[in-house]
Order: C-alpha cells, then structure tokens, then sequence
C-alpha cells in the first residue's frame, strides 16, 4: 500500500473524445492501470479527473493508455502561473462549417425528397447531393465510426456512420437498379434525405455542446484573467518589472491606486481600501492596514501599500479556485454515472437489435 503522501490528484485535457461512451472508454482504460485510485473522464468539459499513486504510475504512463484507447490526454494543463494552456482548450475550427455546409445541402435534399420524388431526375439530385453532406461535412463520422468499431469499441459515430451507409448504399441500389425491385412489384424507394439529415442533426447536437464548453472555458479565463501576467518589485531600493512567474516569497511589492494585485501577500507598509468582490461577493471596498493579507486578482483603490509575497503561482486563493472549479466539473454525480454504464452497452444493443431485425 502506498503511502498517503503520494496521492497525486490531476485535471488532465482529454482530446477527440466525440461522445459520452468514448468518456467511458477513456475512463476504464485509465482505471485498468495499477495505482489509480479513481478516475472520472467528463465528456462535457473534455477533461480527466485522476487520483493517483505517483509511486505506482506516472502521468506519461496514463497518457499512453488513453493513447492506447484511441484518443490522447495533455499532460501540461496548467502553465507555472497556473493559467490552463491554451491547447488544453482547443476545438474543432471546421465544425461550425461542416454544420452550415450540410443543412445548406439538406434543405434541397428535404424539398425533392418531399415534393418532387416522381421526376426523373430527382434520385440523381440527391444522391449527389447527400455525397456532398458525407463527403464535406460527414467524413470524421466514417472515420471515427468505423475505426472504433474494428476496436471493438462502438460509439456514437459507429451508429451515425453505419445508419448512413446503410441507407446510401440502399438508396444507390435502387438509383441505380431500380428494375430489380420493380420486376418483383415492389417500388424502389430511396432514403438519401435520411442519410444527410441524421449528419446534419447530429452536427448541429456537436456545435451546440462545442459552444457550452466554450461558456465554460471562457467563464474560466475570465477568472484567471483577474491576475495580472506582471508585477513591480522591489529590488535594492529600486522598482522592476518583472513576470508573475519570477515573484518568490518574501518579495515587496508596491501596489498603486487602481491597480489588480499579482499576487497573495501581506501589507507591511501603508494602507488603502481592497474591492474583494470578484473573490467574496462583498460589494464594499475593505480596509487594508499593516499585517492584513491581500489576495491575487483583488483590485488597489486609492491608497498606496506595500505587500510581501506570501503564495505565488498555483497556490493563490485564486488559483485554488480555479482548480476547484475544474475538479469539479470533472467529476460525476452518482447519477451520471449509471447513465455512462448504460451508454456503455447502448450502441452494442443497438447494432444487435438491427441485426436481429435484418436476418428476420
């Protein structure tokens, strides 16, 4: 048994996870490695929450496992002032143009296979137009789809990406063939308005969880951007200008008339009045005098003080915040929970229930 001291907790970024049961997928093979005592992968946040013995299993090691999943985790969440890496955040640049791309297709595609599905031409309009849907805007889809099926591992993008196929290569049949199912007196319907509508829907579903985590994400910087990136200190009588990241504990820093704290520290010299409202709520500036402490992010009024530096970079009260927001978000309610279990087994069920209904 290790020791408690090494218990490491880490809100790590997860990348190309592209639903709930891929969360799941990452979360089991996280947990599969020894000296993890919990793991919790949020798919709305995109983030991996995981305690662990750091004597037992080391983040490389965790970061090839969910490689080995198909999917990768960023190790540098967090930069030394504790501002969370800009890559962590990334997202799909394309999605909001494969999702306008293919309803720009699909509005044709709805109007001929609604109104027009007795003229001559109409099966040839639309099956290039669907080619256009799954090859501009579906292609990840396939991709994706069908790879995490060879894994045996299904998901979301395996249903869209046999659903769709199925029904285009239907469809293609019978565009192309159709005296086939005529000469048996059956009509030979075709469903290439199914197959660019279920892209289109499930884009626009992506698009608007994309701009949820953006929410968040941006809530979140707007929080850390209440901590300036530099400070003056105090150095052999004289100011300087230096990054955040240098300050060390017991530096002086002169704080000015309106200006945002750096920093957590003490006053030791002057006073003024502290707004605290982005910290505590409280609306009215509070008094500060020698030995009162002053947190990063708080904003200066009009006196003039000098503080030594108490906590820098991740272990300001603001940084702690954040990370407690993040911790947060990456973990689960025991609700959540069993509906990951039950996403777990719904695409198998699925394949296996339209499987059943094709051979009956």
């Amino acid at each position: 048994m290790k020791k408690a001291d090494t218990l490491v907790t880490k809100v790590l970024p997860v990348l190309d996870m592209g639903c709930a049961i891929c969360a799941h997928h990452v979360e089991n093979a996280v947990k599969s490695l020894p000296g993890i005592q919990c793991a919790a992968v949020h798919f709305a946040t995109q983030s991996l929450n995981v305690s662990f013995y750091r004597d037992a299993v080391s983040l490389p090691k965790i970061q090839q496992a969910v490689r080995n999943a198909g999917y990768d985790l960023l190790l540098d969440e967090e930069s030394s002032d504790g501002i969370p890496d800009e890559e962590s955040n990334q997202h799909d640049p394309s999605l909001k143009r494969k999702t306008i791309g293919a309803w720009i297709l699909c509005f044709p595609l709805i109007l001929l296979g609604t109104f027009f599905q007795s003229a001559s031409y109409v099966n040839w309009t639309m099956m290039l137009l669907t080619i256009g849907v799954i090859l501009l805007s579906g292609r990840s889809f396939y991709i994706n789809g069908f790879r995490n099926l060879f894994r045996r591992q299904p998901n979301m993008d395996t249903l869209v990406a046999i659903s769709t196929s199925i029904a285009f290569l239907f469809s293609l049949f019978n565009t192309l063939y159709p005296e086939f199912w005529i000469h048996r007196g059956i009509t030979p319907h075709v469903y290439y308005e199914a197959a660019g509508i279920i892209i289109a829907f499930v884009l626009l579903g992506k698009l608007i969880e994309e701009k949820a985590r953006q929410e968040t994400t941006f809530a979140i910087h707007g929080l850390l951007g209440l901590q300036p990136r530099m400070a003056l200190r105090i150095k052999e009588g004289k100011e300087e200008k230096v990054p955040i990241s240098l300050l060390q504990i017991g530096d002086l820093i002169p704080i000015h008339p309106d200006e945002r704290i750096p920093v957590d520290g003490i006053v030791t010299e002057g006073s003024s009045s502290v707004d605290e409202s982005m910290i505590s709520g409280e609306s009215s500036p509070t008094g500060k005098t020698k030995g009162d402490k002053v947190l990063a992010g708080t904003i200066n009024q009009k006196g003039t003080f000098i503080l030594s530096v108490t906590q820098t970079g991740k272990e300001t009260v603001l940084a702690h915040m954040v990370r407690m927001i993040r911790e947060a978000q990456g973990s689960k309610a025991p609700v959540q929970r069993i509906v990951d279990k039950i996403s777990s087994i719904f695409v198998p069920v699925l394949l296996g229930l339209a499987l059943i209904t094709f051979l009956c």
